[in-house]
């Protein structure tokens, strides 16, 4: 830095006006570059633990065991290491009802469950329902109405909805809408959907 620059301005008796506005630029600058540095460096960062836990639990009738972080879903432990996909994952936020799974019978939002919450339970996904040849009846009736399109949704709503035959459930059309809510179907199969649930329904009540 030459010695003129630090010297006062000669009209406004203060600091040379350039000198000024460059010092603030390089200041400006330095900064974030001295703040990130700290912030990686810093000691205090919390560590995520990477120890893995034991679950145990019977899927589709078989036990299971695996090694889990203790953060994985229900539904990542189904499609991720037990590698049963026809589960799907559509919203990640248990709003629409694609990763329905049965848990002790009952259906759950797969993606709001960790796994490690159902050691020692029985759950039972779109493969242990049925199978080419032994289609289970809801399974049947879907495919007879046409209860799917993309087919994206449809092991949720196939899991839903025979879940619901052991649910109370009044037998209008308005009812099974109400109780089949949580699970959407973007194509808007609706229509067939309600049909195979309604056939079923009427089979196993007479």
């Amino acid at each position: 830095m030459k010695s003129e620059d630090m010297a006062p301005d000669e009209e406004t008796g203060g600091v040379n006006r350039r000198l000024f506005l460059s010092s603030l630029g390089v200041a400006g600058v330095a900064a974030p570059l001295f703040s990130e540095t700290s912030a990686v460096a810093s000691p205090e960062a919390p560590a995520i633990s990477s120890d893995k836990i034991e679950v145990s639990f019977r899927i589709n009738g078989q036990p299971q065991k695996l090694q889990l972080d203790p953060r994985t879903t229900l539904l990542d432990a189904v499609r991720e290491h037990l590698r049963l996909t026809g589960t799907k994952k559509g919203c990640d936020h248990g709003q629409c009802g694609a990763c329905t799974v049965h848990v002790n019978g009952r259906r759950v939002n797969s993606c709001l469950s960790l796994a490690v919450m159902h050691e020692g339970e029985e759950i039972t996904t779109i493969e242990g329902l049925g199978a080419a040849g032994d289609l289970h009846p809801m399974q049947a009736a879907f495919v007879e109405h046409d209860g799917y399109q993309c087919g994206y949704c449809t092991s949720g709503q196939i899991m839903s909805a025979v879940a619901l035959l052991k649910e109370p459930c009044g037998k209008s059309d308005a009812d099974v809408r109400e109780a089949m809510s949580g699970n959407l179907c973007r194509c808007g199969a609706y229509r067939n959907i309600l049909s195979a649930i309604q056939q079923v329904r009427k089979l196993t009540t007479a």
